[in-house]
């Protein structure tokens, strides 16, 4: 399937492409061995749904994702799996309209979410999506809305700032928020190799560490595919159409998504979240989901030398009661609230 992630760094030979990461922890979770109806969400080069349905025979799997490249791609695998393997164009915050279509809202017994970039969008120069390569400044997973370029090109300097603070974690998100539209005024952003260089010229290098521009990108990204927006969105339409005693199985590669995750299934659980000063410390009275895993699931040494990009992948899992659905939230109330902008040294 995908090797999830933002890191860059190439396995022996080359870069690891269409590895599943956490691929038995992934089946164990989701309990795909009783059978049943199931919904890879990101479906990728297929890796989870091949899995999923060669675990049991009478397994199905309804498979969604939003890059019409890896729906091309998945089609010989719906020919092999002839009536039992549906895939569909379309957005993971949406799985809950599509299991509708399929008339099996409330009779899913599974939904596991891989989130983030695949391998082989990070492979493609043409996609932009990575630095390691000179391709346009695109990012766009479905190719169509607003690229990574025009969102440099066009974005204020406040709006940058926070993106690459909020989303990327970046320390130097003002100065660079600055830099590029001091940049853009001469000349406009156009290829990765730009934004890169300009990057590299105010965030330190570390000899043992990433990219200096790995945390820009990786907030790009994430800005231009809505991708926090879209995980929120799909946790809650999970708990809408999971039967009861269906699972939800989340794997992330980045610390905002896995907040996400976790909170979700801790205020969903009947576990009180960790409060902040932006949002308190709430309970649920009838818990939706029971934990499956108390804690994230990691890859051991032997994936992780396998497949670098699985190196920072966290698995977590809840079983579905038969609770009534919760009241949905954002993406910023699963996150407990961000802080409010990526202010200059002294005024945060």
């Amino acid at each position: 399937m995908t090797g999830r992630g933002d890191g860059h760094t190439e396995a022996a030979g080359g870069p690891a492409r269409h590895v599943p990461v956490l691929l038995e922890e992934v089946l164990a979770a989701l309990g795909a061995e009783r059978g049943g109806a199931f919904i890879d969400a990101t479906f990728g080069a297929g890796g989870y749904t091949r899995a999923i349905l060669a675990d049991h025979p009478d397994n199905r799997v309804i498979a969604i994702d939003r890059d019409p490249t890896a729906i091309a791609g998945g089609q010989p695998l719906v020919d092999e799996f002839s009536g039992r393997l549906s895939l569909i164009e379309g957005r993971f915050g949406a799985l809950d309209a599509i299991a509708e279509d399929a008339n099996l809202a409330g009779k899913i017994d599974g939904v596991v979410l891989d989130i983030g970039v695949s391998s082989m969008q990070l492979d493609e120069a043409e996609r932009g999506f990575s630095f390691r390569f000179e391709g346009p400044l695109d990012m766009r997973m479905e190719r169509a809305g607003e690229s990574a370029a025009d969102l440099i090109n066009e974005g204020d300097e406040a709006l940058l700032a926070d993106i690459f603070y909020h989303y990327g974690e970046e320390r130097r998100a003002r100065a660079i928020a600055r830099a590029i539209v001091e940049r853009r005024r001469r000349q406009a952003f156009e290829t990765t190799s730009d934004l890169a260089e300009l990057v590299s010229t105010l965030v330190r290098a570390d000899p043992h560490g990433p990219h200096p521009a790995t945390r820009t990108f990786q907030a790009l990204r994430i800005a231009v595919n809505d991708e926090l927006g879209e995980l929120a969105r799909a946790l809650h339409a999970a708990e809408r159409i999971l039967a009861p005693g269906g699972r939800l199985v989340v794997v992330t590669f980045h610390s905002l998504e896995d907040r996400i995750v976790k909170q979700f299934l801790a205020s969903r659980s009947g576990r009180a979240a960790a409060g902040s000063r932006h949002m308190p410390t709430v309970a649920v009275d009838e818990p939706t989901f029971r934990l499956v895993t108390k804690g994230p699931i990691i890859p051991g040494d032997a994936e992780t030398i396998a497949n670098p990009r699985a190196r920072s992948a966290k698995l977590r899992a809840g079983e579905r009661t038969d609770a009534a659905p919760q009241a949905a939230l954002t993406a910023i109330e699963t996150l407990a609230a961000l802080p409010r902008t990526a202010a200059p040294r002294g005024k945060r």
